[in-house]
């Protein structure tokens, strides 16, 4: 009975410490990355974000195309006389001539100016999803980040909990050969040490999923090593919930992206509505017959472009400019809901986490403790079954987990906050 309790006195304080020596030895211990190391690597590499940079780099360049005025026409003309052949009659007759002139297209005045302003306001809202993508591959790199953390400490909790567990049962066995314990105490720890293996092997998997997709931000080879993470710590933060609002009405890019495009569909408004108005084209003619007998024709055109489909065209384009213009204020203050929702609940969930960390801390991880130890001492004076026993056992094992877990979705809510208000949280 004295050696039954020192077994499993030596298994808790193993537990305790959580250093399984034989797993240390089965992996090879890789070199830790720093999250902030991989953000920026992230940020060279990742082809989503070099697309979006491109696609704003492109768009920056059409303001000026559209702000300029049409390239002008050259023309070359030539008539002759009697004959269809080159130059007839161009000594004899006034008419024959060949003739030079240059034309150019002429928007009405504040056309071109609005063009250029749309294409800008164009450009404006390419960056802001620019912005918005980098703040997306960033939150997902550190979400990745933190789970696999959360995964190493949880298999590092199971390979220890199953050392823990063969010792458990073997003390059992030892129980049940001295005839204090049922064959169903052994069966049972048997059984929870399998379901150990199972959690193991899918915590292994989803670590190696969570790899895959890390390596993909990060544009990796999915060949490459494994990415060591830094051990999971709490981030606090002073900030409030109206900090973080304003900070998001100020900062976020979704929301400024819309604001962006109502100040362009109201551009788009006063172009429509300039579209009411003629444009011009203006032809200037040099026309020479036989220098020796006539002189040079000079002529100026100045040609007038109606809009006479008002009804058909113009009011239309109108209508629908400002139909758009008004379906992006909708817009802006969708998204700015969408963003204040969003905020909420993620600062919820830290603020209600770090509380839950707090109470796994000081209450409910130390007072588990507390009851396996008691169990084990009860256990050893046979006051109390295996079954007692190993209750408690699981819950230590189960508040443990939990604990690293809600710890992770702490860190998570916290890069999803640090997405939508630009802000730097660690």
């Amino acid at each position: 009975m004295n050696l039954n309790f020192s077994l499993l006195l030596a298994c808790f304080y193993l537990f305790l410490q959580v250093t399984p020596a034989w797993t240390q030895q089965a992996r090879p211990q890789l070199q830790t990355v720093e999250l902030a190391a991989l953000l920026a690597e992230a940020e060279r590499n990742n082809p989503q974000i070099q697309a979006a940079r491109y696609g704003w780099d492109s768009a920056k360049q059409v303001p000026t195309q559209v702000s300029t005025l049409p390239d002008p026409q050259f023309v070359v003309q030539h008539m002759s006389v009697g004959s269809p052949l080159p130059f007839a009659g161009y000594s004899n007759s006034d008419f024959a001539y060949v003739g030079f002139g240059i034309s150019q297209d002429l928007p009405y005045p504040g056309k071109l100016h609005l063009r250029g302003a749309i294409a800008q306001k164009d450009a404006d809202v390419t960056q802001q999803r620019y912005e918005s993508l980098r703040r997306v591959i960033a939150a997902a790199v550190k979400m990745a980040y933190f789970q696999i953390a959360y995964l190493a400490k949880r298999q590092t909790i199971l390979e220890g909990d199953g050392q823990l567990l063969q010792q458990v049962e073997q003390s059992a066995q030892a129980h049940y050969r001295n005839g204090v314990g049922s064959q169903l105490s052994v069966l049972q720890g048997q059984l929870e040490r399998t379901r150990l293996l199972r959690e193991i092997t899918a915590t292994e998997l989803e670590a190696g999923r969570l790899q895959a997709e890390l390596k993909h931000l990060l544009n990796r080879s999915q060949s490459s090593p494994d990415i060591e993470t830094a051990e999971l710590s709490e981030t606090a933060t002073s900030y409030t919930f109206e900090q973080l609002l304003a900070a998001a009405s100020a900062n976020n890019p979704e929301i400024a992206g819309a604001q962006k495009m109502v100040e362009r569909q109201g551009l788009q408004v006063d172009l429509a509505r300039k579209d009411f108005y003629p444009d011009f084209n203006l032809q200037y003619m040099w026309q020479r017959t036989d220098p020796t007998q006539f002189r040079a024709y000079y002529s100026v055109t100045l040609g007038v472009r109606f809009p006479i489909y008002r009804g058909r065209r113009q009011q239309p384009e109108l209508a629908q400019a400002e139909a758009d213009h008004r379906r992006a204020k909708s817009e802006v203050e969708m998204q700015t809901q969408q963003i204040a929702l969003q905020l909420r609940q993620q600062y919820l969930s830290v603020e209600k986490s770090s509380e839950l960390l707090k109470i796994y801390r000081e209450g409910l991880i130390p007072q588990a403790r507390a009851g396996l130890q008691a169990g084990m001492t009860s256990y050893q004076s046979s006051r109390e079954d295996f079954q007692a026993l190993f209750a408690s056992f699981l819950d230590v094992l189960k508040l443990d987990e939990e604990y690293w877990q809600t710890l992770s979705e702490h860190e998570t809510a916290l890069a999803q906050i640090e997405a939508a208000t630009g802000l730097s949280l660690r």
